[in-house]
């Protein structure tokens, strides 16, 4: 969180408000930058151990090697001092805040994150700095959009099926199959048994007398 800011004023280190109301913001931070930090936090915290009472938490983030906010004047000394030590092209401390919102802007992030990140009260404001940045942001944003239409243009809606293959048919099971071409087996039904039985009565012959009739 970005509340406030440290000026020297009448030769001491004074904290006031930031320069216009749109400056207090809240910044989001990366797993890395978080993980620098703690390791920051605990050399730190070894620092005020050998001091011992002579150290002084201030509560910043970045103090001097007794606990006090860190003179803007020094800081400026020992960045100009690294960057002649580590052959780095000359640039000012001011820079670097320059180059984080140029790489964000390279990377993808919306000019009005951008924007919040950077503290300006107005997105023209943000336009206006970094226009030689914002074609090559415009032109990757242009193939993403090209990219993700000419997928989309080769799907049936509605579906996972790329345009011009036909469905896929469904196999049927091999029939069994002879010289004259397939042929298909039909299901063999039982046929019910008859409750009568099937031979009838001889009729009876003239002449003669039909025993079973006469014992009846």
């Amino acid at each position: 969180m970005i509340c406030r800011q440290v000026q020297r004023r009448n030769g001491r280190l004074t904290a006031c408000a930031p320069k216009t109301p749109h400056s207090t913001r809240v910044i989001a931070l990366d797993r890395t930058t978080i993980a620098a930090l703690c390791v920051h936090r605990s050399r730190q915290q070894a620092e005020a151990d050998a001091y011992g009472e002579r150290y002084r938490d201030s509560g910043y983030v970045f103090t001097n090697h007794i606990g006090g906010p860190v003179a803007p004047g020094r800081l400026t000394h020992v960045f100009q001092k690294l960057i002649a030590e580590h052959d780095v092209p000359p640039i000012r401390l001011h820079d670097l805040r320059h180059g984080a919102a140029t790489l964000a802007l390279a990377a993808g992030v919306e000019l009005t994150v951008v924007q919040e990140m950077l503290g300006h009260s107005s997105i023209v404001l943000t336009a206006d700095t970094y226009t030689s940045v914002l074609p090559e942001v415009a032109h990757t944003a242009a193939e993403k959009t090209a990219a993700y239409l000419l997928r989309a243009a080769g799907v049936v809606p509605g579906t996972t099926r790329r345009r011009g293959r036909a469905p896929a048919r469904r196999q049927r099971p091999a029939a069994s199959r002879t010289r004259a071409g397939p042929v298909r087996r039909r299901p063999t039904t039982l046929r019910p048994e008859p409750a009568w039985p099937r031979t009838r009565a001889r009729p009876a012959v003239r002449g003669r007398v039909d025993n079973t009739a006469s014992a009846a």
